[in-house]
């Protein structure tokens, strides 16, 4: 056995290499940030209670949302070896496009509240990592401002069925003006979903500053000053509203919608036709048949019914019966690369992601939602190479399955 010694200065120096000191708060918190799950303990931090919750909860019992993570969870990877993986394709083709990944980042309401940067800064993260982005109706920025703002955005419009059709085809006319390229039309919601954090929050739309919503900002007084500083939080589409995102969903969401408006909107809109909600095989072929172009099997990411239809689980058979004639996307539970890949080997052409995009705004604003992106493609990149698939289009149902 060697003895003892005292280590010389020569020994220890190759030894330190300490990390440039990041003066600026949110580039060390994200840079620190190596998976999403770690950006939304950032978020946690970083955005009121009631904002976190709103974006972080889902309906009822929370069951569906729970179960949306728990099929990825289940997924069990078949990898093939010795197969050269040195040089890797992510990219995949969405509505006759290419885009980077096969990723698109989904439609989420009131973006502004998780980060005053708010969609404009979502929509030019998305440009950036090469894949498309879903404004909401629900939004805070309108179709031509984000335009304008993000020119070279694949940008799609989010649609949901109100009662007054005239103003639906109002905001499908801009949309169009605004050189959009789809309409993504949602199916899940003829009626609010049972959101208990936002009940038990007293969560209102724009935030309301109660005795409760006073502490909680004391804690977190950057995201009041940025909320009081710019423009004022209101939704784009429509006028001011005072009240829960509930009430507004019951006010104004048509719940006699059916496929013959389906039909009418592919009339109408002269792009692409996305149908998001779909949760059954049979209404995947109902609305393709009725025009559209591609289907997104989701629950709502769990904030509609719950104890829904799992979409992961659902996809094999919308993919079965439609696949042929649309694109099939899925959402509901995706918060890494690894699900996107599981998820393409299932049949899906691309994943929707929203939640954690989110998690990235409340974290950092646009270089949030950057790193999100960041970490997504390195996580598609490396499990393609761990499972041997040089491309997307090498990724097959062989190659995963659910334990």
């Amino acid at each position: 056995m060697s003895g003892r010694r005292i280590p010389r200065w020569s020994d220890l120096a190759p030894l330190l290499r300490p990390k440039p000191v990041a003066l600026n708060g949110t580039r060390r918190r994200l840079a620190n940030a190596a998976t999403v799950d770690d950006l939304r303990a950032v978020a946690r931090r970083r955005a009121p209670r009631a904002v976190f919750d709103y974006t972080d909860g889902g309906a009822g019992a929370e069951i569906s949302m729970a179960r949306n993570r728990a099929a990825f969870d289940r997924i069990e990877f078949r990898p093939a070896v010795l197969r050269d993986v040195s040089n890797v394709d992510t990219s995949a083709t969405i509505l006759g496009q290419s885009a980077a990944l096969p990723i698109a980042l989904a439609p989420t309401g009131f973006t502004r509240m998780m980060h005053h940067e708010g969609e404009v800064a979502v929509a030019r993260a998305a440009a950036a990592a090469g894949v498309p982005y879903a404004l909401s109706t629900m939004g805070t920025t309108s179709a031509g401002d984000l335009a304008a703002a993000a020119p070279q955005t694949r940008r799609w419009f989010q649609l949901y069925l109100w009662r007054d059709r005239d103003r639906s085809i109002d905001l499908v006319r801009a949309a169009e003006r605004a050189g959009y390229e789809a309409v993504v039309l949602t199916v899940d919601t003829p009626v609010a979903g049972s959101r208990l954090r936002d009940v038990r929050n007293g969560m209102t739309i724009p935030p309301s500053l109660t005795a409760r919503t006073f502490l909680d900002g004391a804690l977190r007084p950057h995201w009041w000053l940025n909320l009081l500083t710019t423009e004022p939080l209101q939704f784009a589409s429509f006028s001011s509203w005072e009240g829960t995102v509930a009430d507004l969903a019951n006010h104004m969401f048509d719940p006699s919608a059916t496929i013959q408006d389906v039909a009418w909107l592919r009339e109408t809109w002269p792009g692409k036709l996305i149908v998001k909600g779909v949760q059954r095989a049979e209404d995947a072929k109902a609305v393709v048949d009725a025009g559209a172009d591609a289907v997104v099997v989701s629950n709502h990411g769990g904030r509609q019914l719950d104890r829904a239809p799992v979409p992961l689980e659902e996809l094999p058979s919308v993919v079965a019966a439609v696949g042929d004639r649309a694109e099939v996307y899925v959402d509901g539970g995706v918060q890494s690369g690894a699900d996107a890949v599981a998820a393409v080997c299932l049949g899906a052409t691309a994943v929707l992601v929203g939640r954690a995009y989110l998690y990235g705004l409340m974290a950092g604003g646009e270089a949030g939602v950057h790193r999100v992106l960041e970490i997504l493609a390195a996580e598609v990149r490396q499990t393609m190479q761990l499972l041997g698939a040089a491309s997307v289009k090498e990724l097959t149902p062989g190659q995963v399955r659910l334990r």
